[in-house]
């Protein structure tokens, strides 16, 4: 693999120099396809791609000019699309900042708004890819909903809707936050229809009744909502991807970014769900979009059988442009956020990808592709999972250190400092928003261990600006967990209130202070003071 890569770069930098120094590029190609030395180097770099009015823009620059017929043609490709054999859809004359215009032609079927953009030019008959591709990077400029976000604070969890007084408890709570999952295949049916770039789609009126009910009130109580989308088995088959309707049994599958029709579904989804969710006139309002779960998981969250890295990051990303793309356009307020689990350098499971690498992937995609607003969603669960003792993880699994195999709550600081590179720092210079989506803590071994974790966690947490969220997983114990020892919840099976409840009733309040004394106690060490030391203590 590294001899290849080798290879790959020592060709692509010979095209370079042939290339600067005024010669034709050495391979040639016909209509429709890409020579593979010009694949190898992109002489053009598109600096943006931007809605102004109802036009795009796109500006490029480049330090030496490309040979050709003098003239820089920008194709429109769809997302399954690559190389120079989409549409032409504005030309230039080649120079080293060439700009183009052209429609963006928003809600009809030759809408540019999830479309990928690529320079090319004319060489030998057939035609050279000369940049990168680049996304459009700022739908909100279509948004007609701008509802001031609710969130107030970053205590939240994952509320159990069969109890039935979830809303009387969630007060009592005092929760500012919910996080929830939408099944999208729950939502197609029939009832809404709803006509995106041209077409008619139909969504489960009965689906979304029910969760208008819930979110409305969660809003109403003054309770911010993130709602989690997965592709599981209920989805239809034009949204899975192709490769995962292999037969295999998993929990999630990969949104479908390789068919037309499945593009366009996924597109109509997202504007639909933007849309329906934005606040404005009186419709519910969701702040904060996860579009799958635990996306590194290939095998268990986000299938595809490819073991590829690229191939993989590469599919998703497709799926999270067409979301972000969508709900931005509808609701600009809105926060995106990928979904990443604690593996940072170690595989519990072999056909999963490591959290580091795939983030790493993942960011460098964005920028080459289009810098956008994306958030970070992380679950630092403890390690294993059913370890009752947050502060003090197993020292062979956890260290203070970027090369440590996982990042919980513990060393949490790891993952913020490493969101403070530069490479990886929001459009607007910022450290990207990191909500904590999911997280919990076992009592199978004790409430005392669960409370204890629940305060140094929360206030772990509570302790980083960069920190939106703090999503406790969940309300009421679920009988596989318990039976995992992953007894999570506030609340046991048969209904008893845990320690961990009255805990978490007055974290983040100005009465914590006795429920931190006795978290203390129980760890044997001042809370307050392990999180601000950042202290990695393990076993």
């Amino acid at each position: 693999m590294k001899k290849n890569r080798l290879k790959k770069f020592l060709t692509g930098l010979l095209c370079a120099c042939t290339v600067i120094a005024g010669a034709q590029f050495a391979a040639k190609s016909v209509p429709g396809e890409v020579a593979e030395a010009a694949a190898l180097y992109r002489p053009v770099t598109i600096q943006s791609a931007l809605i102004e009015g109802n036009q795009v823009v796109v500006r490029t620059s480049s330090a030496a000019v490309p040979a050709g017929d003098g003239t820089f043609y920008l194709f429109s490709n769809e997302v399954y699309q690559d190389g120079p054999v989409g549409k032409v859809i504005a030309t230039a004359p080649a120079s080293k900042n060439a700009v183009f215009s052209f429609p963006l032609a928003y809600n009809t079927a030759e809408s540019n708004l999830d479309r990928k953009f690529i320079v090319a030019v004319k060489q030998n008959g057939g035609w050279v890819q000369v940049s990168h591709e680049h996304y459009i990077t700022n739908p909100e400029a279509l948004a007609k909903f701008t509802m001031p976000r609710m969130q107030v604070g970053i205590k939240g969890y994952f509320p159990d809707i069969t109890k039935a007084d979830v809303y009387a408890d969630a007060a009592k709570l005092g929760v500012q936050q919910i996080v929830y999952n939408l099944p999208i295949g729950a939502l197609t049916g029939s009832g809404i229809n709803y006509v995106y770039d041209g077409q008619t789609y139909s969504f489960n009126a009965q689906t979304v009744a029910i969760y208008d009910a819930m979110f409305k009130q969660w809003n109403k109580m003054g309770i911010s909502v993130t709602l989690t989308l997965l592709n599981d088995n209920s989805s239809p088959a034009d949204l899975k991807h192709p490769d995962s309707r292999n037969g295999f049994a998993g929990r999630g599958y990969a949104f479908n970014t390789a068919e037309p029709a499945g593009v366009k579904h996924l597109a109509a989804v997202a504007a639909f769900l933007g849309e329906h969710y934005s606040g404005a006139n009186g419709m519910a309002q969701v702040d904060n979009w996860v579009i799958g779960n635990e996306i590194n998981a290939r095998t268990e969250w986000y299938y595809l059988p490819s073991t590829n890295l690229e191939y993989n990051v590469s599919a998703y990303i497709k799926a999270f442009r067409i979301f972000y793309n969508g709900i931005k356009s509808k609701n600009a307020n809105a926060n995106i956020y990928n979904s990443l689990d604690q593996e940072w350098q170690r595989k519990s499971n072999p056909g999963c990808f490591l959290s580091k690498d795939y983030l790493d992937q993942f960011n460098a995609d964005i920028l080459r592709e289009g810098n956008i607003d994306w958030g970070l969603s992380f679950h630092p669960y403890n390690t294993p999972l059913y370890d009752p003792m947050a502060w003090r993880q197993l020292g062979s699994l956890l260290n203070n250190t970027v090369r440590t195999k996982y990042i919980t709550m513990e060393n949490f600081h790891i993952l913020v400092d490493y969101m403070h590179q530069p490479q990886f720092l929001a459009p607007n210079g910022k450290v990207r928003d990191i909500s904590i989506s999911e997280i919990g803590y076992t009592s199978s071994y004790g409430e005392d261990k669960q409370y204890a974790s629940l305060a140094y966690g929360y206030q772990m947490a509570a302790s980083f600006p960069e920190v939106s969220a703090f999503m406790y997983f969940r309300q009421t114990d679920e009988q596989s967990e318990v039976n995992a020892h992953l007894a999570q919840g506030l609340y046991a099976l048969n209904g008893h209130r845990k320690a961990a409840y009255d805990l978490y009733r007055v974290l983040g309040t100005p009465q914590a202070g006795p429920a931190l004394n006795k978290a203390s106690s129980i760890i044997g060490t001042d809370v307050n003071q392990l999180v601000a030391s950042r202290a990695v203590h393990t076993r």
